[in-house]
Parts: C-alpha cells; structure tokens; sequence
C-alpha cells in the first residue's frame, strides 16, 4: 500500500493503521504532526495539510474511527448515496456502532450503538454506510423539511416496498415516530389525506358552501365553491404522480380558467404545515 494512493482517494484522510501498512512508524506521524505536515482529525485519524477539509473527507475520518462495524448513517449517508443533499445537513457526520461498542466521539462526529440488519448495510467508495432505503427514513427525520427529500428520493426510484421494510426493522429506534408519520403520508398518497385536512380546516375557520368532487366536464375538481367559481385542487405526494395525471390535471385547470374559474393548487405539505396561511388564501379568494 502506498499513502500518496490512499490520500487521493480519501481526500488527504489517512487512519494510523493505514499509515503503518505503508511503511510509516507512530514516531514519523508524530513528527509529522510536530512539524504541521498532519493535522489530528480525530483519534487515529490524520489529514495532510496539503489537502483542504472536504466533506467525504470528512466522511473517511469518521468510518476510520469508528473502526470495523460501523456504517455511516443520515444525511452523511445521503450524501454518499447522492441522494442531493447538501453538505450543510450534516455539521456532524453520524456513524452507528454495534450496541456493545463504548466509544466516546471527537467533535464532528455522532455515535448511535444498535445492531444493524445485514439488509440496512451497504458500501459506496469503500466506506461502510446505511443502505438507501434506512438512510432515505433517518435523514427524512433528520432535515427539517424531510418530506420534501423523501419525495424526491421516491420520484428517483427508491421503490416504496423497500422504505416500508427498513420502516418496519428499524422499529423503536430514535425519531421512529416522526419516520411512521412520514411513511404512512407516503402509503396513503397524502393527496385524499391532505383533502380531508383541509375540509376539516376550512370547517373550523367558518369557511363552508364549498363541495367536494365536483363535477367538471369529464374532470372532478376537489374542493369546489361553485357560487364563487372558485376551484382548490390538492397535488399529493409527487412520487405517485405519472405523466398521465400531470397532463389531466393541466387540461382541467386549462378549461376551468377559460370558463371564468379561479384556481388554486397547494401541496399536501401547505396542508400540513402552512393551514393558517391556506385557509387565508382561499377565503380571500372566495370574496373576490
């Protein structure tokens, strides 16, 4: 093994044990790091000073400490993955540990201690990491908008059966409550859900003389105020959406503007977190 190869490849990150097996004794290191050529990233872990901080650098330092049976986990995970996200999301690079392991983390790096299933594991460029389908759940928890991301890992292929298994194994473990909220919105395509929020919104705002899937031409229009031809539609989760329905719903809201109609779209997420400011918009609306 030579370390100029492993520098390359772990962004200037190198682990004593590796250091050894290219030939570099503990004394070398230290003077290295004496004289500013290594800088101590963590225990055991240095970075040439000839290489700046990155974050799959950052990365590297964390599974070379945490050692042989960690795997990186979260949004550090999603990042290997690349699953889009940015290297802001993870100031702290999480790794999980078997749960005998007792290990106290450097700054800049989060230890959970469970055992994984072999089905949660998986590599990418050589570091052990969460597979998609639990990295895809804990980062959801992780980011504040995570019903955003985990749409759009969906609409990228992550098949749903695979987020529901991870789901299911990863049962009781830390945020798990707000991972069950997300998958059920995902399950229940969160677009009739996300009606019934908002019926129940615009009853307790007073707002009524509305109907439910009325009927339009060949199309229903959710949330119908026919006297005020006004016409709120619901766009549900994106991952259930096909070419076909973006198309339908298009033509639909085409033909009720040219018969005079107004026509607002909220997402099940202005439903769910913004109701104040979506009830406000529609009776606005109503009294135009």
């Amino acid at each position: 093994m030579d370390l100029d190869t492993v520098l390359r490849g772990q962004d200037g990150v190198f682990s004593r044990g590796q250091a050894l097996a290219c030939g570099i004794s503990a004394r070398a290191l230290r003077a290295r790091v004496i004289r500013g050529a290594l800088v101590i990233v963590a225990p055991g872990v240095y970075r040439a000073s000839s290489h700046r901080p990155t974050a799959w650098g950052r990365v590297v330092a964390a599974a070379l400490w945490a050692g042989p049976g960690a795997v990186v986990d979260g949004p550090a995970a999603a990042f290997l993955h690349r699953m889009s996200v940015p290297t802001t999301a993870f100031p702290v690079v999480g790794v999980t540990v078997p749960a005998p392991a007792r290990r106290t983390p450097p700054d800049g790096i989060r230890v959970r201690r469970r055992t994984l299933d072999a089905a949660d594991r998986t590599e990418r460029r050589g570091v052990a990491v969460t597979a998609p389908a639990l990295t895809a759940l804990e980062t959801a928890v992780a980011l504040t908008d995570g019903t955003t991301f985990l749409d759009r890992v969906l609409q990228r292929g992550l098949p749903f059966p695979e987020l529901l298994a991870a789901f299911q194994r990863g049962v009781g473990a830390h945020g798990w409550a707000r991972a069950r909220e997300l998958v059920v919105e995902a399950a229940d395509r969160a677009d009739s859900r996300a009606e019934r929020r908002l019926v129940a919104h615009l009853r307790r705002a007073g707002l009524t003389g509305f109907v439910l899937g009325w009927p339009f031409g060949p199309w229903r229009v959710d949330v119908a105020f026919v006297a005020e031809r006004l016409a709120v539609e619901i766009d549900g989760w994106a991952f259930h959406s096909d070419p076909a329905r973006f198309r339908a719903d298009r033509r639909k809201q085409n033909a009720l503007v040219a018969a005079g109609w107004t026509v607002l779209r909220f997402t099940w997420q202005d439903v769910r977190d913004r109701p104040g400011d979506t009830v406000g918009r529609i009776r606005s609306a109503a009294l135009r």
